[in-house]
């Protein structure tokens, strides 16, 4: 199998998909893989790296796809991309379809066999391809917050850390998963007065138990919720619903509750967003206000970070890659569970269930489509 890494379309995107030092491992297992020139020059990978592992380097993005049996890349295709999908493709990269209508009918569309980063689940539920980056966006929602309750950023002119006989600020992170554990851990080591929200309340006792009374944790509840973000300097959305699209939390009427100048980092855009008010943004425009409240939803937060997102994402999916290469599609979604709960597109049948009830389209097993394919 050919692996194909070509560089980044997304507005903002600064990462690759695989580092030099992970291609140098694939090709020293014997296999190929191509990169675009220039894939890497964002998180400060030169071509001449690339070529020293043993990478073939192309010209553009249409070669590498046109020449890769399996494309592994961060962000889901963009509009210019979608014609280079085709059948027989393999897709490994971040995907977020239940909040990407036209992305997945390309898919559908193209027949393409896509195998997305936030949905491959080990054994014990965890999500490891997803957990470097939502670590890495949650430690960036408190250092964006900061910056943007700045009053020269629009803000309400509010130090997190608070002054000697002055109140820290007061941060609300919404869901205790990797990415709300890492805005509440970077929060309170900012000096903020932090609250973390969720409703599973053995998430919230292990935060209770690590954080030794520096985090306080509150059951979720509509009037929980809509108590503090009247009262809190910043909102944190950090819910996830693994190949799902995230649920409101916040509504429009809690938002115009907030005071002038407070800040909202909704982290959970990618999924659709959990706060009513959230639209995408980009790094290149990050921020829009809606009723006096400043709202940052940048869809790739890492993106901002590439030379320390890159090595944490290449070295989390490496190991796939590897495996993909080395059985196959088929062969590796035989073996591999993990894998298998990443599909979401194979033979242009929607095969994620959590992904058809987001959208409100139907799917199909994917071993009905895998036996399909292997009676042809």
């Amino acid at each position: 199998m050919i692996i194909g890494v070509p560089a980044e379309r997304k507005s903002g995107e600064a990462r690759v998909a695989l580092s030099a030092a992970a291609v140098g491992d694939l090709v020293g297992d014997g296999i190929s893989v191509l990169v675009e020139e220039g894939a890497g020059a964002g998180s400060a990978i030169p071509d001449a790296h690339y070529r020293e592992v043993g990478a073939e380097l192309l010209p553009d993005a249409a070669e590498v796809w046109a020449h890769a049996d399996l494309v592994s890349k961060v962000k889901e295709p963009q509009p210019d991309e979608y014609s280079l999908l085709r059948p027989g493709l393999a897709l490994f990269c971040f995907l977020h379809l239940a909040a990407a209508p036209r992305v997945t009918e390309a898919l559908l569309e193209s027949r393409v066999t896509a195998v997305s980063f936030e949905t491959v689940e080990a054994p014990d539920g965890s999500l490891p391809l997803l957990a470097p980056m939502s670590e890495i966006a949650g430690r960036l929602a408190p250092q964006v917050a900061a910056r943007f309750l700045q009053s020269d950023e629009g803000g309400r002119g509010v130090l997190l850390a608070g002054a000697p006989g002055v109140r820290p600020g007061h941060v609300l992170v919404l869901g205790a998963g990797n990415v709300g554990r890492n805005a509440a851990k970077l929060a309170v080591g900012m000096g903020a007065d932090v609250v973390l929200v969720d409703r599973d309340l053995e998430r919230l006792r292990r935060v209770e138990h690590r954080a030794r009374g520096r985090i306080t944790t509150l059951a979720s509840h509509r009037m929980t919720i809509e108590e503090l973000v009247a009262e809190t300097d910043v909102v944190v959305g950090a819910v996830l619903v693994t190949g799902g699209r995230a649920p409101t939390l916040v509504s429009e009427e809690m938002v115009a509750s907030m005071r002038t100048g407070s800040v909202i980092v909704d982290v959970s855009i990618d999924q659709g967003g959990c706060i009513e008010t959230s639209r995408e943004t980009t790094h290149a425009e990050p921020v829009y206000e809606q009723h006096g409240v400043l709202h940052y939803a940048v869809g790739n937060m890492p993106g901002c970070v590439p030379r320390t997102a890159t090595a944490a994402l290449s070295n989390a999916i490496l190991p796939y890659v590897r495996t993909l290469a080395r059985a196959g599609v088929r062969g590796a979604l035989e073996g591999d569970r993990r894998l298998r709960a990443g599909v979401n597109t194979l033979d242009g049948e929607l095969v994620c269930p959590p992904v058809g009830s987001a959208l409100g389209w139907p799917t199909t097993s994917l071993d009905e489509v895998l036996d399909t394919a292997a009676r042809a």
